[in-house]
């Protein structure tokens, strides 16, 4: 980091490289749309590269520090979004009305899907349920979890196996 506050671009290009797909994970994740989630990603490292990288070592790793900075820009996004629509809700005539759009079994099938996961992952123990949503959800690796979270890495592995395997007996009972 001390290279990038220099603005050295092999620092920046090792940053994004180690970093890039998981801040594109949770900016997809919190926002659902991938354009949107590039350019949330490309704002958060555009403000890298121009704030100087006011990394704090002491508050934690680069990661943590960089997804706290895609997470913030993520929710800026959605809550513009949500003042942004009562007014276009207002300015559209009534005679605009949308047709229902028809619901494909496919579609229907995932929605059934995703409310199966979430129950399912509901019923974990938090410490399976965080190195899971770390790694499936934040892109981080096993290694990453356990220095993020200050755990041995067989720790973490085990937790991870746990909830899966649990995840797993959940959905067959449900079938």
């Amino acid at each position: 980091m001390p290279l990038v506050q220099r603005r050295e671009p092999a620092a920046f290009e090792i940053v994004f490289d180690r970093h890039g797909g998981a801040a594109y994970s949770l900016a997809y994740r919190i926002v659902g749309d991938r354009a949107r989630a590039e350019d949330i990603t490309q704002e958060a490292f555009l403000s890298l590269w121009r704030s100087g990288a006011r990394y704090d070592r002491a508050r934690g790793s680069v990661r943590t520090w960089l997804l706290g900075i895609v997470r913030n820009r993520a929710i800026d996004l959605l809550r513009r979004d949500m003042l942004e629509a009562p007014r276009v809700a207002f300015e559209k005539e009534v005679s605009e009305q949308p047709s229902p759009r028809e619901e494909t079994d496919a579609e229907a099938l995932r929605r059934e899907a995703a409310r199966e996961i979430r129950g399912a992952l509901q019923v974990l123990p938090s410490d399976q349920l965080r190195v899971i949503e770390l790694a499936y959800f934040g892109g981080l690796t096993h290694s990453e979890i356990a220095q993020m979270l200050g755990m041995p890495l067989g720790t973490v592995k085990g937790r991870m196996r746990l909830g899966i395997e649990k995840i797993r007996t959940q959905l067959a009972e449900g079938v």
